[in-house]
């Protein structure tokens, strides 16, 4: 199973060339095995698969975490979307009001985006989810809902070579002191989360900048940390790095981060264009 991480800026992509070593588009993650592929959320990340793409495959599979605009505002120009050979499944976080269809046919339509869901040539497929649990390929995936504003889930994706958690937007510890977290199970996304390797997790803000951001939905680097040793997790990769965080400052924050926590949890900040193969 290889991991390929495509985008993971968070909130607006910030291409330049004070961001070129971690990455400046938004969330996408291809995930392939066995001739099968996954996407993981279609922010602008997912141009860079778009350029790697040797479509063998007849279908691919779209999971999206939820629908804020960084994580499908690469969508439309997938181009396997314009292909009547292949079939694309869709799959994201139930509503409550509208269904999935309905609320990406906001984007599908103008004057966000010139084509309509109805010129798309592909074969499409939309499956809405919730705590959830399915099969694709070789893959056994468990979605559920985790705190952000807005239907947003996670998933956990188990193949028989490894465990990889995905959660970019999450604000798990909002009202919780973790110190006094006793049983795990009440965190949210720790079932999701439990003993990955690797967990790809939200960490998009210093602890001094989330005090201001609270209840935006995204978490603090060192909250991050707790999170990851809290469900033992293996391998932390943290994600959704703020917009205004240049290279020099994520370089610093993670030395400063190693230094403090460094022999509790193995972690790494994501690096846009990196591979892990399990």
């Amino acid at each position: 199973m290889n991991i390929t991480l495509w985008g993971v800026r968070g909130s607006i992509p910030t291409t330049s060339p004070e961001t070129k070593e971690y990455g400046g588009n938004t969330s996408c993650v291809e995930v392939d095995a066995d001739g099968w592929l996954l996407v993981l959320d279609a922010g602008s990340g997912i141009q860079g698969l778009n350029r790697s793409l040797n479509v063998k495959n007849s279908r691919i599979d779209i999971l999206l975490t939820h629908l804020h605009i960084d994580h499908i505002q690469g969508l439309g120009f997938f181009g396997p979307l314009f292909n009547p050979a292949i079939e694309i499944h869709i799959w994201g976080p139930a509503g409550n009001s509208q269904s999935l269809r309905a609320r990406l046919g906001r984007y599908f339509s103008p004057p966000l985006f010139p084509v309509y869901f109805r010129n798309l040539s592909c074969k499409l497929i939309l499956h809405e989810i919730e705590k959830s649990n399915f099969t694709i390929g070789p893959f056994t995936i468990q979605s559920d809902y985790v705190i952000d504003p807005g239907p947003t889930v996670g998933f956990r994706i188990q193949h028989p070579r490894g465990v990889f958690t995905y959660i970019p937007d999450h604000e798990f510890a909002l009202g919780c002191n973790l110190s006094k977290v006793k049983d795990v199970r009440w965190l949210s996304g720790s079932e999701l989360a439990s003993r990955a390797n690797p967990l790809l997790h939200d960490a998009q803000y210093t602890s001094e900048e989330y005090q201001a951001k609270q209840g935006w939905g995204h978490s603090s680097m060192e909250d991050a940390i707790q999170f990851a040793r809290l469900t033992e997790v293996k391998q932390l990769l943290l994600t959704h790095h703020d917009p205004m965080h240049s290279d020099e400052q994520l370089r610093f924050i993670q030395n400063q981060l190693k230094e403090k926590h460094g022999a509790t949890v193995a972690f790494e900040m994501a690096v846009e264009g990196s591979t892990i193969k399990l």
